[in-house]
């Protein structure tokens, strides 16, 4: 009678430990989240009346073009300056140009980066949330070589 007592109280004892390790995993992924809304939204960028809308993909954050000067002449635009001549064929209009940002809340990691008006990309880079309408974009190509933009939030 003793043992399955202590069987029990053991029970007890881990089935507490996993609901706190369930009450602690829920806590911090709604943190994550609530600090990645802060950078979610349209996004004007620096050159050509561009706006790239961030998003969550997965667990990390996106970027996708959805609008530019150019585009507005002709929205059916393709990637033609891509290095990669199998890209050169897609629309720029939703093409994929941040991937893979984790982090938060005020600088998020990850990459890669891509510039479909120029055809440069980088395999890493920052995103650091100056103020609620600023965002520093920052795209490298190697630790001491990168290449900074200032985005506007789109009203």
């Amino acid at each position: 009678m003793v043992k399955s007592h202590r069987g029990a109280r053991g029970a007890g004892v881990a089935a507490a430990a996993a609901g706190l390790m369930v009450a602690l995993t829920a806590a911090a992924a709604p943190a994550g989240q609530a600090g990645d809304k802060a950078l979610i939204g349209r996004w004007h960028t620096e050159r050509e009346g561009g706006v790239v809308e961030i998003h969550r993909c997965g667990q990390a954050l996106c970027g996708r073009v959805v609008d530019g000067a150019r585009l507005r002449v002709n929205p059916d635009q393709r990637d033609v300056r891509n290095p990669d001549r199998a890209q050169r064929g897609r629309k720029v209009l939703g093409a994929r140009v941040l991937s893979g940002f984790s982090g938060g809340p005020g600088k998020w990691k990850g990459g890669p980066l891509y510039d479909p008006e120029t055809g440069n990309g980088a395999g890493s880079g920052t995103l650091t949330l100056v103020n609620p309408d600023t965002l520093k974009v920052q795209g490298c190509i190697a630790s001491f070589l990168c290449k900074t933009q200032t985005w506007r939030r789109a009203r």
